[in-house]
């Protein structure tokens, strides 16, 4: 049993991780703002150890002592009108606080979940990985050890509709009249929350041969699909009448066209991907049906 500290538990990737360290037999603190909506966590809150932020970042190591590990969820990706600064608040300037607190109280791993976009697509990309610059450097002094998740193209039942997976196959669901999209020959590698919860414990267990200082890993299902190819799978497997309209809308500026997951580094860990991309929509789609 280890004990540990999660930030973004209320949110969809963080809330399924809680359950997983739960279920894995781990005592489990989550950081979260006043004003968050516990509901995703409702069934598990009895096992949880609750913290506010407000109330100070160092009160969870104060009132429990010395953490394992210090697991990173929380992010901003502002796209619910946030200025520059809110969006450095919540992914650098928040998260530095907390490593800065985490090593003080001797926690051993901090892991963190950073974005495999270019650097300069936007500030949400920027402030992630300058972010994970600064966790190199605390892991280079010696003072915490850092481990980096590049998480790819996340997907499963239930996620926020602002996300471009779920956003497609609810839209397919409801057979919305058209939906407007670029050419769609960026490529991407989507992996389905299961396997990334996958990936979490299989690291979290291994902390011991990952070595010292600052790692980084790739999680996703080592295969990249084309955007077009993702849309007309879901398009067909819900047997959708939604009109699909390609190159609508332009690439973003340095839009990032090729991305697939090396994971090799999971995989020397014992770590394997069990869901190839129809089997695990399959599966999102009939859930997602349930709840139209």
């Amino acid at each position: 049993m280890q004990t540990l500290l999660v930030t973004g538990a209320t949110g969809y990737l963080g809330s399924h991780l809680v359950r997983a360290l739960l279920a894995a037999g781990h005592r489990v603190a989550i950081l979260k703002r006043a004003a968050s909506n516990l509901a995703r966590l409702d069934d598990c809150l009895p096992q949880l150890a609750v913290f506010t932020i407000e109330d100070g970042l160092d009160l969870p190591f104060k009132s429990l002592g010395q953490f394992n590990a210090v697991i990173h969820t929380a992010t901003c990706y502002g796209r619910n009108g946030e200025k520059t600064p809110e969006i450095f608040a919540a992914n650098t300037a928040f998260p530095l606080q907390l490593l800065e607190i985490a090593a003080g109280f001797n926690t051993e791993n901090f892991f963190n979940t950073d974005t495999i976009l270019y650097k300069y697509l936007n500030a949400y990309s920027l402030s992630k990985q300058h972010f994970a610059e600064w966790g190199k450097y605390f892991s280079d002094s010696g003072r915490i050890n850092f481990i980096n998740i590049k998480l790819e193209h996340l997907y499963g039942v239930g996620d926020d509709a602002s996300k471009f997976a779920t956003y497609v196959i609810r839209s397919c669901l409801n057979n919305i009249d058209n939906l407007k999209l670029t050419q769609g020959e960026q490529q991407r590698d989507f992996i389905h929350i299961d396997d990334v919860l996958g990936a979490y414990l299989c690291l979290l267990e291994n902390t011991g041969n990952i070595g010292q200082g600052f790692t980084e890993f790739a999680v996703g299902s080592g295969h990249a699909v084309s955007i077009h190819d993702f849309v007309t799978t879901v398009h067909r497997l819900t047997a959708s009448q939604t009109r699909l309209d390609f190159g609508v809308y332009p690439y973003r500026e340095h839009e990032l066209m090729h991305s697939e997951a090396d994971v090799s580094g999971l995989s020397a860990l014992g770590w394997r991907c069990r869901y190839g991309l129809e089997t695990g929509l399959k599966q999102v789609i009939e859930l997602e049906r349930k709840h139209l």
